[in-house]
């Protein structure tokens, strides 16, 4: 910052001379305020603004501090957890609402229903796999006395591999079989439908070669109903 000396007391007047014969100077800063609109000016809120948790209405306590011993720690997961009674009957609600969801997803209800399995169209699919007999169910039981014979003679061995490969490849044709019915029944019902129909043919495969009291969904319809 600049002083003035005493022997500048001439320029000070000069300069305050200078200021009021031009008032608005040479930006004109002063005159344009004035000239501005009343309008223009922003209008306020008249109100502070609230903070997030006053606006969402919730409040929020203290936090307690960090356990500072193991000790602590387990007494302070004892008391969140509850007495005894507390915890048995949240674990006797828990089971029994898994229990329900169970029984309606054996039961066929979409919504509890794995993603692969919604939908009319795979309910349909079920309905076909359930009305008929496959010879591919029989794989899982072929597939355990496979692994039975493991212990028996070399020769007995022999016998049930190429027997169970015969079975096999009589598998793979009836599947092959199943997939094209299964396609051919659902654009007939379905013509929408925009499947592919390598998936449904699958899903139908899937469905047969497991044992009819193990699938889930639980079967609607019974072997040898029309559907």
């Amino acid at each position: 910052m600049k002083f003035l000396r005493r022997g500048d007391a001439s320029k000070t007047d000069d300069l305050a001379d200078e200021t009021s014969a031009d008032p608005v100077g040479e930006s004109g800063g002063a005159a344009d305020a004035s000239d501005r609109p009343a309008a223009t000016a922003t209008a306020g809120k008249g109100r502070p603004t609230p903070k997030r948790r006053d606006a969402e209405g919730k409040r929020r306590g203290p936090i307690a501090p960090a356990p500072m011993t193991s000790k602590e720690a387990r007494a302070r997961r004892k008391a969140n957890r509850g007495t005894r009674a507390d915890r048995k009957a949240a674990s006797a609600d828990r089971r029994a609402a898994a229990a329900d969801r169970r029984a309606r997803m054996l039961a066929g209800e979409d919504k509890y229903l794995l993603p692969r399995d919604r939908g009319p169209v795979r309910a349909y699919v079920r309905d076909l796999v359930d009305a008929r007999r496959n010879l591919v169910g029989l794989f899982m039981p072929l597939a355990l006395l496979l692994i039975l014979t493991m212990f028996l003679t070399p020769a007995v061995q022999a016998y049930v591999t190429l027997a169970m490969l015969v079975m096999m490849v009589f598998m793979a044709g009836e599947g092959f079989l199943i997939g094209r019915t299964i396609n051919r029944r659902v654009r007939e019902r379905f013509p929408d439908d925009t499947s592919s129909p390598w998936s449904l043919g699958w899903y139908a495969f899937v469905r047969a070669s497991q044992i009819r009291r193990m699938r889930a969904p639980k079967p609607r319809v019974g072997a040898g109903d029309s559907v």
